[in-house]
């Protein structure tokens, strides 16, 4: 196992934080509202809660999967893990080139597991500080990072 020369951890942004309360503050207050003026519970009224349920559960794992990047990198390679599904490594002689970027929603049209219409691929959790891998062979790649100048600095060396 090779010794770590670089650990980070890239929480998803402020904004999609506040995007996913309100939603779930949306989706509690309709439960509510139904339990209020809907007075009798049958089958009916179940099936009114089990789909604003089944939803809120549904967005709770998406927040809790796409929580963060984890960005790592050792002598040999680059590994990224982006939730339960998503994971990502290169060598670091298969790299070209590295450089800093600003991840856009131009490029990507949101965040998360994203492909661009540049033919690359992302995995963003903000619109804010990124890095573009171009490896020798393949489509060039994006992972949003709080310091990606560290990060090219050490897997251009």
């Amino acid at each position: 196992m090779n010794q770590v020369e670089y650990l980070e951890w890239v929480p998803i942004g402020k904004f999609i934080k506040v995007a996913i309360l309100v939603l779930v503050f949306f989706i509690i207050s309709v439960m509510i509202l139904v339990l209020i003026f809907i007075q009798p519970f049958d089958a009916e009224t179940f099936i009114d809660y089990a789909v604003p349920l089944g939803l809120l559960v549904f967005i709770l794992f998406l927040l809790g999967n796409f929580r963060g990047i984890k960005i790592r990198i050792d002598s040999e390679k680059l590994s990224l893990k982006y939730g339960l599904f998503n994971s990502k490594s290169i060598m670091l002689s298969e790299i070209d080139s590295c450089k800093e970027i600003k991840a856009s929603f131009r490029r990507f049209g949101g965040v998360g597991v994203r492909y661009g219409f540049d033919r690359s691929y992302a995995y963003t959790t903000s619109f804010g500080n990124a890095v573009e891998i171009t490896p020798k062979r393949g489509r060039p790649f994006i992972f949003s990072s709080k310091y990606p100048n560290k990060i090219c600095k050490l897997i251009s060396k």
